[in-house]
């Protein structure tokens, strides 16, 4: 097995290496489509070994390939505006193929589709909540079913829906790590009754557009993108074209038995560096020497991580384990070296929430989203360091963090010239919240610490030796970090629920 776990970790970190080399190059500059060529380079490697489905790494390969060619034909640039939705257009048209190939499935959609109609008080409600931040900082579009999500809201609807449950679990699937539009859970009902509808009309909204996003996937995205002003291409001349190129692939993999819960996800995940991850917003973000070096130190640990525990793994799940878990660590510990640390930022950020929802009512459904992820990851990270920190009492001697029994290496950090001098980012003398608001910068935005494209390098691996299993969502308590510390809402988390 060590053979996959360093075909994981090499095929993976060249993920994130193209991404954080391009960064560090091209920062501050114009950004163009053919910038995120490197990260499909690397994708171009990824092969299938032993066991693993062939099918299921063509899968990402191709979506990867097919996204960037495709919309490097419609675009040069892509706005910063438009950037977060380019995840967006894969899972609608995967969605339209699986219908039209399988007439079961197809018929079970338009099952749910007609539940989600009678389920208009359980909409209602969850659109209510929403509404009023009544779930405190919540992931719209969250890999697990924490409250608020859209994914929670589904699986709600599901569990009453008579359809076969591995149709349950792929259209549930299809709206977690698999994103079916842009749209997130409540967002109409929001802007209606904020432009004055009553209640009871902003619920039909609400019910008539989560119909849509399932019974007509590709026009509905069509639609979300029209209403959101995304002006950098042809949505529609997107869709037609990356169906042209994954329909085979697509083929290939119902053909193989891989469950259409992964088939709905794979091409979603993995095509996020091109023209977001690489874009022109974090070409911004990352002028800043320190939110780069962040980046820079966090990947090192991360790898040297991976790298120093090959020969000891007894399972491809804890590579995936210890390659977030170092880097939520990592995370913690520059937090900390300002004197900071997650339970504060927890607070923080969780307040912040209720005030924003005070000042923007008609707020956007994924605001805090991000911020969800980065005080998760923190909240992990200053667990895995306290209890090293316990450990270790009043020795000096070096600080190993472990996730389970593998030891963290936390070195680069210390090597890292920028974050090891915060007096060159501010005024010397009392330069203490330097690496702290490099951070807050990184909560908006902390898709290379936590790290996207190394969790879907890995992720597609190990899907491939087990194909059948429908990976996403998670189904199983995430701590969220919020709701672990701030607000008290585990009884509304459907992960014991799941379909």
């Amino acid at each position: 097995m060590k053979e996959l776990y360093e075909k994981m970790i090499n095929e993976s970190m060249a993920a994130q290496r193209a991404d954080v080399d391009t960064l560090k190059v091209k920062r501050g500059r114009k950004f163009s489509i053919t910038d995120a060529k490197p990260y499909v380079d690397a994708v171009r490697t990824m092969t299938a070994i032993g066991e693993q489905s062939s099918a299921v790494i063509e899968l990402h390969k191709n979506s990867v390939i097919s996204h960037y060619d495709t919309i490097k034909s419609l675009t040069k640039a892509v706005r910063p505006e438009d950037d977060p939705f380019v995840e967006h257009y894969q899972t609608p048209v995967v969605l339209e193929i699986l219908k039209e190939q399988d007439a079961a499935f197809a018929k079970s959609v338009d099952t749910f589709v007609e539940a989600i109609a009678g389920a208009e008080a359980l909409i209602s409600l969850e659109a209510v909540r929403h509404y009023g931040g009544f779930y405190g900082p919540t992931c719209v579009v969250d890999f697990a079913l924490i409250p608020g999500s859209t994914s929670n809201v589904v699986n709600q609807i599901l569990a009453k829906t008579e359809i076969p449950v591995e149709h349950k679990r792929a259209i549930l699937a299809a709206k977690s790590w698999g994103m079916n539009t842009s749209y997130g859970f409540g967002d109409a009902f929001t802007k209606a009754l904020e432009a004055g509808a009553t209640a009871t009309e902003a619920a039909a909204k609400e019910v008539a557009i989560m119909q849509k996003i399932y019974r007509e996937p590709v026009e509905a995205q069509v639609e979300l993108m029209n209403d959101a002003g995304m002006t950098s291409f042809d949505p529609r001349k997107y869709m037609s074209e990356y169906r042209r190129r994954m329909e085979a692939s697509v083929r290939a993999a119902v053909d193989d038995g891989v469950h259409y819960g992964n088939i709905l996800t794979i091409p979603a995940y993995s095509v996020g560096d091109v023209a977001h991850h690489i874009a022109q917003s974090t070409f911004n973000m990352c002028k800043d020497d320190v939110v780069m070096a962040v980046i820079e130190a966090v990947t090192d640990v991360m790898e040297s991580s991976l790298r120093k525990s090959l020969d000891a793994y007894k399972s491809y799940w804890e590579v995936l384990s210890l390659a977030t878990g170092a880097t939520a660590a990592a995370t913690e510990y520059i937090l900390e070296l300002d004197g900071f640390n997650a339970p504060m930022i927890v607070d923080l950020l969780t307040k912040r929430f209720h005030n924003y929802v005070q000042i923007y009512p008609s707020r956007g459904a994924a605001v805090e989203l991000h911020n969800c992820d980065f005080m998760d990851a923190i909240y992990r990270g200053w667990k895995i360091l306290d209890k090293a920190q316990r450990n270790r009492a009043g020795l000096k001697e070096e600080l190993v963090p472990k996730v389970g029994k593998y030891p963290i290496d936390l070195s680069p950090i210390h090597k890292n010239e920028v974050l090891m001098n915060p007096q060159w980012y501010a005024y010397p003398a009392c330069s203490i919240s330097v690496r702290f608001s490099a951070l807050m910068r990184l909560a908006d935005y902390p898709c290379l610490l936590t790290s996207e494209p190394v969790t879907a390098t890995m992720m597609t691996n190990i899907i491939a030796l087990e194909k059948d299993t429908a990976a996403a969502p998670m189904r199983g308590c995430k701590s969220c970090a919020t709701a672990c510390l701030v607000d008290m809402r585990h009884q509304y988390c459907q992960w014991r629920e799941a379909v």
